[in-house]
């Protein structure tokens, strides 16, 4: 497993532009049977509390992985989630509608530009709108396609 874990920190973390300490936390929770303490995935990563804090937060933020406390414990706990690659694309998409909003805005109120400035504008909403409707259809069609009972 040590070599999996140094495969992912290595080009997930490349791919996605994640710390190579990012990468190997998701496949540390990834292949985890059991949700991991803070301190567990320390020990997993032979990693600072710091370090591990933050790249929790990181892969909270891209929808893999979740924070919760167990019934009857104090201390919270990570697990990677059943729905993380949805998790991972609703967080691609929900950033691209943020570029298109920009741009949107942007674009209404582009009076005092020059031409190319408009043009150049236009160009950017018009790949953002693109962009999202296809983010849009592939999350749909994802949904759908894990939803498939025999585990294809």
């Amino acid at each position: 497993m040590v070599s999996l874990v140094e495969d992912f920190g290595e080009h997930i973390g490349r791919a996605m532009g994640w710390p190579r300490m990012a990468g190997k936390a998701a496949a540390v929770l990834m292949l985890s049977e059991t949700p991991m303490t803070l301190a567990e995935l320390q020990q997993a990563l032979d990693a600072s509390k710091g370090s591990v804090s933050e790249t929790t937060r990181l892969l909270i933020t891209h929808g893999t992985v979740e924070r919760f406390k167990e019934t009857g414990s104090r201390h919270f706990v990570f697990r990677w989630r059943d729905d993380a690659w949805v998790g991972c694309l609703q967080h691609t998409l929900d950033q691209t509608k943020q570029l298109l909003e920009l741009a949107e805005r942007r674009h209404r109120v582009a009076t005092e530009l020059s031409a190319t400035g408009r043009r150049r504008l236009r160009q950017m909403r018009d790949y953002y709108r693109f962009i999202v409707r296809g983010l849009e259809d592939l999350l749909s069609e994802y949904r759908e396609l894990s939803k498939d009972p025999a585990g294809r």
